[in-house]
């Protein structure tokens, strides 16, 4: 069976120079614009802890947004092949990145907490299960070397705050 292959094309511009590039740790700004053909700029920086912008996505945010969007897109998909219908979904995801010694780090888990609610009570209890089902066909989750981590749930009929944490 043939594989099918997607190509993916973006580009990061570095918008963070001060007038002395790179001469110092603390002279530089992390700022930078990510683009991709026909879509918004995404304004982009380091984390505040490493002398980032708080006001723009950072790489770790992104990697656990995409986490939480590819899961997401993988459960509705999946729903439908079981004839669940979704009506609302709602996630709270959360990451754990720990830092090393010498300055590297990495991600140590990633927890979604996806919380659904569906047309027709009588399927809670699938829908509750699908989500196993739609980890293991998450692009992203298949591509990263940490867990990730899912702590379902059914959204009450009336419940639109943020989920917990």
């Amino acid at each position: 069976m043939a594989l099918n292959t997607h190509n993916y094309e973006i580009a990061v511009h570095w918008t963070g120079n001060r007038g002395t590039g790179t001469s110092a740790y603390k002279a530089y700004g992390r700022d930078h614009t990510v683009t991709a053909a026909g879509l918004p700029s995404l304004l982009g920086s380091a984390d505040r802890t490493f002398h980032g912008d708080r006001d723009r996505w950072n790489p770790e945010l992104l990697l656990v947004t995409a986490l939480a969007q590819c899961h997401m897109l993988s459960y509705l998909h999946v729903a439908v092949l079981h004839g669940v219908v979704v009506t609302r979904y709602q996630d709270a995801a959360t990451g754990t990145m720990v830092m090393n010694p010498d300055g590297s780090g990495q991600f140590e888990s990633v927890t979604l907490h996806p919380h659904v609610d569906v047309a027709d009570p009588a399927t809670a209890e699938l829908a509750l299960t699908l989500h196993a089902e739609a980890a293991a066909k998450c692009f992203i989750a298949r591509s990263v070397n940490f867990p990730v981590h899912h702590e379902p749930g059914l959204l009450e009929r009336e419940q639109t705050a943020q989920l917990p944490r």
